[in-house]
């Protein structure tokens, strides 16, 4: 079954939601309650929650707990991914801090940058390699997904230099800069600053509206 991302996206943000709910020890919640606090239609809520098999009951809405572990087992890996960062700047460092790093679905292995003060050290329990040894430390480690978080100018080389390892199955980028992938890599950017734009030109629009 072939799902779609924005079907991911909200995936994802109903288990984050979810999550928030058990903390607070909500038992039970409904799928209007659900989108009015998402900003997603009630009907989209049930059409996705629907699609990976009945959990709701009509009226009675979801069980906090029961729909968590439900969608858990959706998103849940099949193991734990070997991932690495290349750039271990400002971003990299945010990054590596994130709550989001300490969860069960992947490890960073290693990381890469230029910067001779954390070239060969430990950042934050993780060895710092010298960026030309991507291709090398990613094969001998199997490593299989790349943070790229360099800057722009050095991101196609840095993505050169990682695809020539065969572990490699996908990059997420943190960078604006065009970058060429081949096929059989799996690429996703976050662009920051597209995000931004969007935000201004709907707030523009809303203003409007007033």
């Amino acid at each position: 079954m072939k799902v779609a991302e924005p079907t991911v996206e909200r995936l994802i943000q109903y288990y984050r939601l979810l999550m928030l709910m058990k903390e607070e020890g909500r038992k039970v919640v409904s799928s209007l309650q659900m989108g009015e606090m998402l900003g997603i239609k009630a009907s989209q809520v049930r059409k996705d929650l629907s699609y990976f098999g009945e959990i709701g009951k009509r009226g009675v809405g979801y069980h906090v707990n029961r729909l968590c572990a439900h969608i858990e087992n959706i998103l849940a890996s099949p193991r734990v991914w070997r991932v690495a960062l290349a750039g271990v700047g400002n971003l990299g460092t945010a990054l590596m801090g994130h709550s989001a790093f300490q969860i069960y679905k992947f490890n960073v292995e290693a990381l890469f940058d230029v910067d001779p003060e954390k070239v060969g050290r430990k950042v934050m329990g993780v060895e710092c390699f010298h960026s030309d040894d991507i291709a090398r430390v990613m094969e001998e480690r199997n490593i299989e997904v790349l943070l790229l978080a360099v800057p722009a100018a050095a991101a196609q080389a840095c993505v050169d230099k990682a695809v020539a390892s065969p572990t490699l199955k996908g990059i997420l980028a943190f960078t604006p800069a065009t970058v060429v992938v081949p096929e059989r890599i799996l690429f996703y950017r976050v662009d920051i600053f597209v995000e931004l734009e969007k935000l201004l030109f709907f707030l523009k629009e809303q203003e409007k509206q007033h």
